[in-house]
């Protein structure tokens, strides 16, 4: 792929030491031979750390893909040599077991594989997130984690583990794997995330790579991963008009839409500016519960009624969880079948105690089940449209990403939304799109790498405030005022810089970091939201700041500066008094450069003499070549003269010039800043050391 240039730095070190050899001694080549030989190892030593992977991650599946020397990108096949792999992980007999053994583990023991509990990072115990995970899958026994306040899953060996654990050793697994493709060690990561995910969701994420063993790059939206695999093959397409993409992705476990604009934009470096594609995000919308698992649970439930309705067993297999489970993947199974085909024979062997279930099923029936479901089909894209202030007659065009967008019924409500003639585009591959797209930021991201550039801005789909209390006196009546800045507005372009000043502070304060309105969202979501405040934070030594400089500078208030960053994370990553001081300095006078100055004397000089000479010739003329050579002789004296007198003046003006003026210099006296964490609490090192030496 021409997009990729990989260095061969040192493939030219050896070529070079080699050249250099033959033109030596026998002696020398020996030595520089040794020379050779240790470069090759260090060369082999720093190409064990170049490759790098992404992670597309699902709530169902993962798809891993590799950048690698001699392999611009490619899927990582698991060690089934299959290119996507489950999200689970199952612990039996004191083995651990991952992918497609874990869920055949789930089968028969379910409460001892664990599978789609992305939602549940970052959440507390009590988050209708939380309640729904336990409708729909009742076999697992969940509790507070006295630590962190999040989710722990009560193993039936007398252990527990976060889901931010079970996590990090999938994805170690996925590292294990992804380095055998690669043939080397593979540590830096980029991580497709669900749009939706806020602050909290986004760092228990993180921690999970950490935990993992991952050096985590960047957590990228997986529509935008998705978006930049479609662009980086079509940059050649793009100008300064921009061209806007909607994204419909409706996978496993949610459904998002996401309305991307393509064009080129000039870059800011000064010495080598030229103009390069970049992808915005421009407007989100989502259904956090719509997706493939919320169809397969709907067949599930109706084929467990329909095998109770038999009364060939003594317990009801609604508390069996085996029964459940093998119903449960049955009903996986028939829902993709109904895709291709109108009707279908669902069978589950031995569901329990020896009975059979055999039940015929049709297209038909299934969007009966679903309608409900379908009806929902649409919404995000509204809510998308609205996002980014446009009209659907602005999209230029619609491309459809995620395995559940092959249900007919679902294909058939786009439609309807988007309109009869409008292609539901199908140009990308719509299972690894993502999983690509985001290879190729973290090529971008390695110093290993020279990649074209291809800029990326997602959008905070949150706003974020600051909010503080302010003393205000009215009439002679002290009061408290709550006052609230906002800090990033609803999609506000990331990475990004802000600085926010505090006027009015002598003294230590507080401020807190909220979410700003969420009156977009649906009324669910807002439930599902959790936590409004993010953290709390308390900024010491404001005081001492300002009685250090209280005689010399005028306060001017103290900044504190946030970043959103490639991820999407919000950082407070420093906080200062500042002062403004008027000061005088002495400006020398701009110098004449030594050739300008002779230039300058010269002129005069000649410029003298050709009116000396008109006088002369106005006058009288000479009477002899004596007289001639004798006014010659003393024209050459009085130039001599006056060239010295004019570098006298010159210097003295010089000396004479100097002006003196004042100007105003800031200063920065840092404040310490106590940051608490409320949306939810991390894991100390002491904890975090723990985590790391259980999962090992």
């Amino acid at each position: 792929i021409e997009s990729f240039n990989f260095s061969r730095t040192h493939r030219v070190v050896r070529f070079h030491s080699k050249s250099i050899a033959m033109a030596f001694s026998p002696i020398s080549r020996l030595h520089l031979s040794w020379c050779v030989v240790a470069l090759s190892i260090i060369s082999m030593y720093k190409v064990e750390c170049i490759a790098v992977m992404s992670v597309d991650l699902g709530v169902e599946w993962m798809k891993v893909a590799i950048v690698s020397p001699g392999v611009p990108m490619e899927i990582a096949l698991n060690k089934d040599s299959q290119r996507k792999t489950p999200v689970a992980i199952a612990f039996r007999d004191g083995e651990r077991h991952f992918g497609e053994q874990a869920v055949s583990t789930g089968v028969r023991f379910p409460d001892k594989s664990y599978s789609h509990f992305l939602d549940l990072l970052g959440k507390d115990r009590n988050n209708p997130v939380v309640k729904e995970f336990e409708r729909r899958f009742p076999y697992y026994q969940l509790e507070a984690d006295p630590k962190t306040g999040g989710v722990l899953f009560r193993h039936p060996e007398n252990m527990t583990f976060s889901p931010e654990e079970l996590l990090g050793m999938i994805l170690a697994h996925a590292r294990e794997f992804a380095s055998n493709a690669a043939g080397q060690t593979i540590k830096d990561v980029v991580i497709t995330v669900p749009v939706f995910f806020n602050q909290a969701e986004r760092r228990a994420l993180a921690q999970a790579a950490n935990l993992g063993g991952l050096k985590l790059l960047q957590l990228i939206g997986a529509n935008t991963a998705a978006a930049l695999n479609y662009g980086v093959f079509r940059r050649k397409e793009f100008n300064d008009t921009p061209v806007h993409i909607l994204f419909y992705d409706m996978g496993t476990g949610s459904t998002t839409a996401t309305i991307v604009a393509y064009q080129t934009v000039k870059t800011k470096d000064k010495i080598l500016a030229e103009h390069v594609p970049q992808l915005s995000i421009k407007g989100v919308g989502y259904d956090r519960f719509l997706g493939g698992l919320e169809f397969k649970l709907r067949l599930g439930e109706r084929f467990a009624q329909e095998f109770s309705a038999l009364k060939k067993t003594k317990q009801d297999v609604f508390d069996n969880k085996r029964g459940l489970a093998k119903l449960f993947k049955e009903a996986d199974r028939v829902k993709k079948v109904l895709s291709a085909n109108t009707e279908h024979v669902a069978q589950v062997e031995n569901v329990m105690e020896d009975v059979d279930f055999k039940h015929p099923i049709t297209r038909a029936e299934f969007e009966e089940i679903c309608d409900d479901l379908f009806k929902r089909v649409s919404a995000p894209i509204h809510m998308a449209l609205s996002s980014a202030g446009m009209t659907l007659g602005e999209i230029d065009q619609v491309i459809v990403v995620g395995g559940s967008t092959r249900i007919p019924r679902v294909q058939q409500e786009l439609h309807a939304a988007l309109g009869s003639n409008r292609e539901l585009g199908k140009s990308i591959n719509a299972d690894e799109a993502a999983a690509l797209g985001a290879a190729y930021q973290a090529a971008y991201l390695s110093k290993g790498f020279k990649v074209k550039v291809f800029q990326v801005k997602e959008a905070s789909l949150f706003p974020i405030q600051v909010d503080f209390s302010r003393d205000v006196d009215t009439d002679g009546i002290k009061s408290t005022k709550v006052v609230r800045r906002v800090l990033f507005n609803r999609n506000n372009l990331y990475p990004q810089k802000k600085v926010m000043t505090f006027s009015r502070y002598a003294t230590d304060f507080d401020f807190d970091v909220n979410y700003g309105d969420l009156s977009f969202l649906p009324h669910e979501e807002l439930g599902n939201f959790g936590s409004l405040n993010i953290s709390k934070v308390s900024l010491t030594g404001v005081a001492e700041a300002i009685q250090k400089h209280a005689d010399s500078a005028e306060p001017k208030g103290i900044k504190a500066h946030f970043r959103l960053d490639e991820s999407g994370l919000l950082h407070l990553d420093s906080a200062e008094a500042t002062f403004e001081k008027t000061v005088e300095e002495v400006v020398p006078p701009a110098e004449e450069s030594t050739l300008s100055r002779l230039g300058s004397t010269l002129g005069k000089l000649f410029s003298g003499s050709s009116d000396e000479s008109a006088k002369e010739e106005g006058g009288q003329e000479a009477d002899n070549s004596t007289a001639q050579a004798h006014e010659n002789t003393t024209a050459s004296h009085d130039s001599e003269n006056r060239m010295q007198a004019e570098q006298r003046s010159l210097d003295g003006d010089a000396a004479g010039n100097e002006t003196v003026k004042t100007k105003v210099v800031t200063i920065k006296e840092p404040v310490a800043i106590r940051l608490t964490l409320v949306d939810r609490m991390e894991m100390n090192a002491e904890q975090l050391a723990e985590s790391i030496k259980k999962l090992s």
